[in-house]
């Protein structure tokens, strides 16, 4: 294909793009992309850098495929030139291992509960796990020493530890996620034959009652049942469900006693879980409880040190300085600093410097200072729709008013640390059954409708503001 031919087409690719992305995204991450050569299949596109390489395989992977399906034909192979050294122009080669799919499998299966006959042998298994996170990428320090190196023994020795289960708990950023699937993914590397299952608390709810429904409640608990290492995100998730903690009660007693390792995450402590059984605060306390605390100064930096060199980044070390001493709070918000830098960089050409790095994280200050409220979030989406608060709390049935309610509760159960029985409770006084279904369908709506997901961000940009 010629030089021509091939930007041409690469147009037509981005026309695509452009259609099904924000257009915030688009100028990001699209325009600094450029295509190199198209030969027996094979299409070759060359980004600025590892970390533009990293989003666009996290984020934007399936939309680029469907472009290229649709523009050169199926079965096009996509490959990446990085630019990993620009002084002296050098390149490397990486194709796409479509991350996308492989991390977030649960948007092909939606919320059906897994059956043990899906997957019957260990190598059928999908164990969930983010590959982006592992203990070669995972910064010590001495918040975080504890609990790594207990997860670092329980990987060599699964179940064969003092430590089952493994609860961690720590506010939201500081990098549970991070931990818990590298244990996982060390676990599959030193002990292939292992089962081993990342979940969300919330999506096991939601299989839960997925399996209830369809009368394959025992499909359910024999699956998870079957598995050798159990990761259990966000455990708070829970409160407030009895009949998912029944559940999930006599699968933890029958992992445990049948030497299977449990790992749990929550955001608090056992002792102030709310809403939860006393049973199973009771059996989260038997092995380890371990904290991750907020980063100290030294840590922050060596975690920007790390994030940027693995990016192919460069900051100097006064920016680093100032980043680590304004933002203190969590590594989500480091990395957040670091994603605004490259696109501001990108975006209008400024050399990230002292400068830069000060406007950015002013910004970045002013949006957090306003606290987001349940009745905040009530006001925003009713005055976006122009719709009266207090409708929503009626059992009105109007499509634009259920809209609003149910928008409501989403975000509710996004931003705040609220169960789906309180969020009910405040909006409407529905059940959390109606708080459920309420999140699914914004969360299907987001994915299928490209105005309502526009609408959605510039809500959720307003609450931040």
């Amino acid at each position: 294909m010629t030089g021509n031919e091939l930007k041409t087409n690469w147009d037509l690719c981005l026309d695509f793009i452009r259609d099904n992305v924000s257009e915030t995204i688009f100028k990001t991450w699209f325009s600094v992309i450029e295509p190199v050569s198209m030969d027996k299949g094979e299409l070759i596109i060359q980004v600025p850098s590892p970390f533009v390489y990293e989003f666009l395989e996290q984020n934007c992977i399936d939309v680029i495929k469907a472009a290229l399906t649709k523009v050169f034909g199926k079965g096009t192979q996509l490959m990446y030139s990085i630019l990993t050294d620009k002084e002296n122009n050098i390149n490397q080669k990486v194709g796409s291992d479509n991350a996308l799919s492989n991390i977030k499998g649960t948007a092909e299966t939606g919320n059906k509960a897994p059956s043990v006959n899906d997957a019957p042998l260990v190598q059928d298994l999908n164990p969930q796990l983010d590959p982006n996170y592992s203990f070669e990428n995972f910064v010590e320090g001495i918040s975080n020493k504890l609990a790594r190196t207990a997860g670092e023994t329980i990987a060599l020795n699964p179940a064969s530890t003092a430590f089952n289960p493994l609860f961690i708990y720590g506010s939201s950023g500081v990098g549970k996620t991070h931990l818990v699937t590298a244990i996982g993914r060390k676990v599959k590397e030193l002990h292939p034959e292992k089962r081993v299952l990342y979940v969300s608390a919330h999506l096991f709810m939601v299989q839960y009652v997925d399996s209830v429904k369809n009368n394959t409640t025992n499909d359910f608990i024999h699956f998870y049942q079957s598995i050798d290492v159990l990761i259990i995100d966000d455990m708070q998730e829970m409160a407030g469900q009895a009949k998912t903690q029944n559940t999930f009660f006599h699968i933890f007693n029958y992992l445990h006693l049948n030497h299977k390792q449990l790992i749990l995450t929550s955001d608090r402590p056992p002792k102030d879980m709310k809403d939860l059984e006393e049973r199973l605060i009771t059996r989260f306390k038997w092995g380890l409880v371990a904290e991750l605390e907020k980063p100290d100064l030294a840590l922050r930096k060596d975690i920007l040190r790390e994030k940027t060199r693995r990016d192919g980044l460069k900051f100097s070390e006064p920016v680093i300085d100032y980043i680590a001493e304004k933002v203190r709070d969590n590594v989500r918000d480091l990395e957040g600093v670091i994603v605004s830098l490259m696109a501001y960089s990108t975006i209008y050409g400024k050399e990230i410097d002292l400068n830069l790095t000060h406007e950015v994280i002013e910004k970045s200050q002013h949006h957090e200072q306003k606290p987001i409220t349940i009745e905040s979030i009530i006001t925003k989406v009713c005055d976006y729709y122009n719709i009266d608060e207090q409708s929503i709390q009626t059992k009105s049935r109007k499509h634009e008013i259920v809209q609003v309610r149910q928008i409501s509760m989403y975000l509710a159960k996004k931003y705040l640390d609220y169960s789906t029985s309180k969020i009910g409770a405040y909006i409407g006084k529905r059940d959390h059954a109606t708080v459920l279904h309420a999140c699914n369908m914004v969360r299907d709506q987001i994915q299928v409708d490209k105005n309502f997901k526009a609408d959605m961000e510039n809500i959720e940009s307003g609450l931040r503001c």
